[in-house]
């Protein structure tokens, strides 16, 4: 029979195994800072260490002859066990433009395997590339290993998450979250992968969302602006105008830094560069599927403020001339036509995504969660163009300053295209 006691040494040897595994970087990812020639590495550990990551050019065999140093924060879950953890931030400065670069993070105490990016390149005449979704938890991440392929392929300049991330992050005192983190490593460790908040992050006041990522800005990536390429690009929180316990200065907080944000966009010198203004948020306004939420409504609180009209957002997105509005919530993709106050407005019957005087929406919720496929309402709106029911995630190129091609993959049909929009531009 087994004593109670175990030998000092293999004691030490306990110990030391859990400072090295608690000492040891994961959950590593990118972001960009929305200034040119950087990039933010951002990663976790479960006690302090310092913040260190090393870099070189590529091609060559990595060298790391390049460093940069940034600072931890502690994150204290709200869960019953109120589990620690440090969230690393260093930003790289001065990076060569459409360089690539190897890098590792952590410390001398313990460095994460190497990885490597592309830095964004700068100015108003390039054609970024995305690969937008959003609604991707850990259990049935069905678009996770297509999008694992294809980043590592070099198909995209940048990820969109758009709201719900992991079903829930805050789930088992976090370590849900830590587990969506590590599967989204092959992808995020090797492009920015920018985010919003939906409604899965509300625990805590969306605390798991707020500590995890690094976005733009000061607002701990709930509301925040950046430039891409001919694009200006807004994300910002939808959640702000249901969970009203958090505050409903927020709302307005947040509605008066995006008018201040799309009179600078609309400004001629801006808009000049940057023509396209592109907005990401979690809860669509418009949406014909059968489950009774927000969108499905003619008065959707999205679309039309709080009681009274207070912070209305179609309003405000047509007064600035908003081209293109990428939603998600909805577990399924859905193209509308160019839309205003429920009234199509097309560009013209033969060309309707050609100057339409009208924003464009794209919902695009299905890359796979534990909730699955939400279905569609069988009567047909006239504002809807192409809805499609499966598994997927969608394209985005932003060609240039006139045309964005927008498309759809089907993870169920092995990557089919199965929607294939141009949307054009000449005239604003």
């Amino acid at each position: 029979m087994w004593g109670s006691t175990l030998p000092l040494c293999v004691i030490i040897m306990s110990v030391s195994s859990a400072n090295i595994a608690w000492q040891q970087p994961e959950q590593v990812h990118l972001s960009y800072t929305g200034r040119p020639a950087t990039m933010t590495v951002t990663w976790t550990t479960f006690s302090w260490t310092p913040s260190v990551v090393e870099y070189s050019p590529l091609p060559g065999p990595p060298s790391f002859n390049l460093t940069a140093y940034g600072s931890a924060t502690l994150f204290v879950d709200g869960g019953p066990k109120h589990r620690r953890m440090f969230i690393h931030r260093v930003t790289l400065e001065n990076l060569n433009p459409g360089q690539r670069y190897v890098y590792h993070c952590g410390s001398v105490l313990g460095w994460s395997p190497q990885f490597y990016f592309r830095a964004l390149q700068v100015g108003s005449s390039w054609g970024p590339r995305l690969a937008v979704f959003g609604d991707m938890g850990n259990e049935n991440p069905q678009s996770l290993s297509r999008l694992q392929k294809e980043t590592q392929m070099e198909m995209y300049d940048a990820i969109f998450h758009v709201g719900d991330f992991a079903y829930d992050m805050d789930e088992d005192d976090a370590q849900v979250g830590d587990e969506f983190m590590r599967q989204i490593e092959s992808v995020a460790a090797y492009v920015p992968y920018m985010t919003c908040p939906g409604n899965h992050e509300e625990a805590y006041n969306f605390s798991n969302y707020r500590n995890r990522f690094s976005m733009p800005g000061n607002t701990e990536g709930l509301w925040y602006s950046w430039d891409l390429g001919p694009a200006h690009i807004i994300s910002f929180s939808t959640e702000v105008y249901f969970y009203l316990k958090y505050g409903l200065e927020l709302v307005a907080e947040q509605y008066l830094w995006l008018q201040k944000d799309l009179q600078k966009a609309t400004s001629r010198d801006h808009r000049s560069e940057q023509p396209w203004i592109i907005t990401m948020a979690h809860r669509p306004m418009y949406c014909t599927n059968f489950d009774g939420d927000d969108c499905s409504k003619p008065d959707s609180t999205i679309r039309t403020g709080l009681p009274g009209g207070q912070y209305a957002l179609e309003d405000l997105f047509y007064k600035y001339g908003v081209d293109l509005e990428i939603w998600a919530h909805e577990h399924s993709y859905e193209r509308l036509w160019p839309v205003y106050n429920c009234t199509v407005y097309k560009g013209s019957p033969q060309a309707p995504y050609t100057d339409p005087t009208a924003p464009v929406h794209i919902t695009t919720g299905s890359a796979g969660c534990r909730e699955r496929l939400d279905p569609f309402f069988p009567l047909h709106r006239e504002w809807s163009a192409v809805r499609i029911e499966d598994y997927g995630y969608t394209r985005i190129h932003i060609a240039n300053k006139t045309h964005i091609h927008i498309q759809q993959v089907s993870d169920d049909l092995g990557g089919e295209i199965v929607d294939d929009i141009w949307l054009i531009k000449d005239k604003r």
